[in-house]
């Protein structure tokens, strides 16, 4: 049956760990957007990671692909743990989350970073450091070294490893423009991250954004910035970044450096997002925390659920076209921390990922 046009339909993939815990929360909150607005969510549960390949042997199962092709946007919790962290194995969980991103053509990693003012104490830098630290990642998501060519052979006595890293133009022009527009929503400045003076990849990365920039968007800054130098200046001078495009592996390197200046991990979103549908700015999408499984946390109430919260917000702008109550939950979580409730990663004293949520649903409702 084909739901009306005031629903959609949302994949849930639970995952591992702390992830159920998580993705509950997330649907708790849309459930209440759903009930202050004329749309209607149906959630539609999936296996991935660890969990399906305890259950079907694949990290992700046939039937997963299927429902996430068929919905309006995919939400996402965790994946990975002790009982299946041995990275010689021939199925890993990682593997689920890296398929499903190139089973949906998802190119485009957004990852914003803000730091709060009521959580900046949990954050290992200066507090003058944080003031006024309120930057985006865009990373590349389906090429680089991550997806290259990858070869292990024996040489004399010991062996030899190899990973490809290839990117094309056109892969490049697409992930750009990405993050050419979102600079231009805000303060028009772009700061794209390379290794320019040592790998060729990153020189045509370079001259890519280099043309694609001065021919499409002449009316944002372009700053090019080698890698290492943008790991010291994340920590030295962090505000002064807004929108940051990157490769594949730069960026998940960096974006795990940036998250520690929010005060915990798990604050922080990101949504997966691949090309808009031609009629509309919606994307096709897969929304989730930064964070990982957390094994040793999980099933004891008291992971943050404030970055799978902040996620489904990013969920409803991305994919549902539905900016405002975007808006609504990202300022009923800013009221929430401004009251100073939180979980034990931020505050002490702390409440449960439950009560985190409800007194969040509850600065809205």
């Amino acid at each position: 049956m084909t739901p009306p046009a005031s629903s959609a339909i949302i994949a849930v993939l639970a995952g591992d760990g702390v992830g159920p815990e998580v993705a509950n929360a997330a649907r708790a909150v849309l459930d209440a957007v759903a009930r202050k607005s004329s749309r209607r969510f149906e959630f539609v549960e999936s296996l991935i990671g660890g969990a399906a390949i305890d259950a079907t042997g694949s990290p992700l199962p046939t039937d997963t692909v299927a429902a996430c092709k068929r919905a309006d946007a995919v939400l996402l919790g965790a994946v990975g743990g002790p009982k299946w962290d041995d990275p010689s194995a021939t199925v890993r969980p990682e593997q689920g989350l890296l398929a499903i991103r190139k089973a949906l053509a998802l190119f485009a990693n957004i990852r914003p970073t803000r730091v709060h003012p009521s959580t900046a104490a949990a954050s290992p830098l200066k507090p003058d450091r944080l003031a006024g630290v309120d930057l985006v990642f865009v990373r590349e998501l389906t090429g680089g070294i991550y997806f290259g060519a990858k070869k292990l052979e024996a040489v004399g006595t010991g062996e030899r490893a190899s990973d490809e890293c290839s990117y094309t133009t056109e892969e490049i022009e697409r992930i750009v423009r990405v993050a050419a527009s979102l600079a231009r929503t805000r303060s028009r400045k772009l700061v794209s991250v390379d290794k320019a003076n040592v790998l060729e990849t990153s020189r045509l990365w370079r001259r890519v954004t280099t043309r694609v920039m001065r021919d499409e968007f002449p009316d944002v800054a372009l700053e090019h910035l080698l890698v290492d130098s943008t790991a010291m200046e994340l920590i030295r001078a962090p505000s002064r970044f807004d929108v940051i495009v990157t490769e594949n592996m730069f960026g998940d390197i960096l974006t795990d450096e940036v998250a520690t200046l929010a005060g915990s991990i798990g604050l922080l979103p990101s949504a997966s997002l691949g090309l808009a549908d031609g009629k509309t700015t919606r994307r096709r999408g897969l929304y989730e925390p930064i964070h990982g499984s957390a094994p040793t946390i999980a099933g004891k109430g008291t992971v943050n659920p404030i970055g799978a919260i902040l996620s489904a917000a990013m969920l409803l702008r991305y994919s549902l076209d539905m900016e405002a109550e975007a808006v609504t939950i990202e300022r009923a979580v800013d009221r929430t921390l401004d009251r100073g409730i939180g979980t034990p990663d931020i505050v002490t004293p702390s409440v449960t990922t439950t009560q985190l949520t409800e007194a969040i649903i509850d600065s809205f409702e």
